[in-house]
């Protein structure tokens, strides 16, 4: 689960703006941990419900698409994703158009920017979902899936016709679309032993079965650079380091303390070395981690990562890396 940020003061940003040299700056975007705080807040939720960019496999398990934010409850499955776009957003046959104008004191600039459905992307994953859970044993029934997109910026405007679809949730519905899942919980606590099929919401032992399944899928690994930037995707390889996924959570990357480069250590041609230290998966107690291995790399080793939404792999020297968090 994320480290999630200040709470729900940033979903009710008011329009204050300060002047600038050339206007106003526009109104503040929530962050995603910061919705996530509120989302854990508002909700009354306990955080074992509530799972972030989990990667579904689709129909015929060749692909995976990530689902922003899965939230068990007692009504049922909502599968979120959460846009930040701003400007007037419409849809176009197959597509989406997102409108933004920025104003200068001369002159208003309109960039369209031209976007694949997101409703239809959200309802396939959540289709999906289904479909991995019927695989993995658990059946619930397709009435108790919710997809959902929620528009983080108060400067975002839906079109008319997409105002009338439930499933987008735009800013100023956050509040109260968060608040009712504390109403329904409360109201499936009173049945909550009683079958699906006669109360219309998720038995408890439903919900832990569900539970179960969403904890062993994986999301995405997460690379953490010394410069503070972090990237998503998949890892691929390292020379060097041969490591079990199902073993290992956590790699390490720390530079070996050697004499400066202008020494006799250098001339004599000992290359920077990068230590890597590799952790239990699921090891994690009030004494710290449990190390599975230790090695030493060259510092200009390039391990292989494939960036979300990149079409080929990059090549990260080991001497840039802090850590890299590995996804079941």
């Amino acid at each position: 689960m994320f480290q999630l940020g200040s709470l729900l003061s940033q979903l009710h940003l008011s329009s204050k703006a300060s002047e600038a040299a050339h206007g106003q700056i526009p109104n503040q975007t929530p962050t995603v941990p910061d919705f996530l705080q509120s989302v854990m807040k508002l909700t009354g939720l306990k955080k074992e419900y509530v799972f972030c960019n989990l990667r579904i496999p689709d129909q015929l398990q060749t692909a995976k698409d990530d689902i922003n934010l899965v939230i068990l409850s007692g009504h049922g499955i909502f599968c979120i994703d959460v846009k930040p776009c701003r400007g007037t957003v419409s849809a176009h046959n197959q597509n989406w158009h997102v409108q933004v104008k920025e104003e200068d004191q001369n002159f208003t600039n309109t960039c369209i920017e031209q976007i694949e459905d997101p409703l239809k992307a959200i309802m396939n994953k959540t289709a999906n979902l289904c479909s991995h859970l019927k695989r993995s044993g658990v059946s619930v029934r397709q009435s108790l899936f919710f997809p959902r997109i929620i528009f983080l910026s108060p400067d975002c405007e839906l079109d008319k016709e997409l105002r009338k679809k439930r499933e987008l949730v735009s800013h100023s519905q956050i509040e109260d679309f968060l608040k009712s899942f504390k109403e329904g919980y409360i109201a499936w606590i009173s049945d909550a032993l009683t079958p699906s099929w006669i109360s219309g919401h998720l038995s408890y032992r439903q919900m832990e079965s569900v539970r179960e399944v969403l904890r062993r899928v994986g999301t995405w690994d997460l690379v953490r650079l010394h410069c503070g930037e972090q990237l998503k995707g998949d890892f691929q390889s390292c020379p060097y380091i041969a490591l079990n996924r199902q073993e290992t959570d956590t790699l390490e990357f720390s530079s070996v303390k050697t004499l400066s480069a202008d020494s006799l250590w250098a001339l004599l041609g000992h290359a920077p070395q990068v230590t890597v230290k590799m952790y239990k998966r699921g090891s994690n107690s009030w004494l710290g981690k449990s190390l599975n291995a230790t090695t030493t790399i060259p510092s200009n080793t390039s391990v292989i990562f494939r960036i979300s939404g990149e079409e080929s792999d990059a090549k990260i020297p080991a001497n840039a890396i802090h850590s890299i968090t590995l996804s079941i």
